[in-house]
């Protein structure tokens, strides 16, 4: 049931995101569910694996290749679903570093309100 939720949650980020955001387009909330759950299993499977292959890089940029890691993910996900669409890497870039800082929040203050 948690992971539900934070699909919906996640799902709702999105489209508020691609509503703020002039380079990522979303066609409506099915759409963005389906991004969120999209997101969750490319990061469950792929997002390890480049990791590993790019473990020295990340070594050495003290961490800041994940940016483009994770950048890569949303752009696997914008060739892999119709309705949603990123213009370009940088529009990644910038769609995933809010995406995490707002799920980051989200997560944390309904974790917050469900221990009470």
């Amino acid at each position: 049931m948690k992971t539900l939720l934070q699909i919906i949650l996640t799902g709702v980020i999105v489209l508020v995101l691609s509503n703020i955001l002039g380079g990522v387009y979303v066609d409506d909330f099915l759409t963005a569910i389906v991004v969120a759950a999209l997101l969750a299993l490319l990061n469950i499977f792929v997002k390890p694996i480049l990791l590993i292959l790019t473990l020295p890089v990340t070594v050495i940029t003290f961490g800041l290749f994940l940016l483009v890691i994770n950048a890569l993910i949303i752009l696997m996900a914008d060739g892999l679903i119709g309705g949603f669409s990123v213009d370009g890497f940088w529009w990644a870039v910038l769609f995933s570093i809010l995406l995490s800082f707002l799920q980051s929040l989200i997560f944390s203050v309904a974790e917050r309100s469900g221990r009470r």
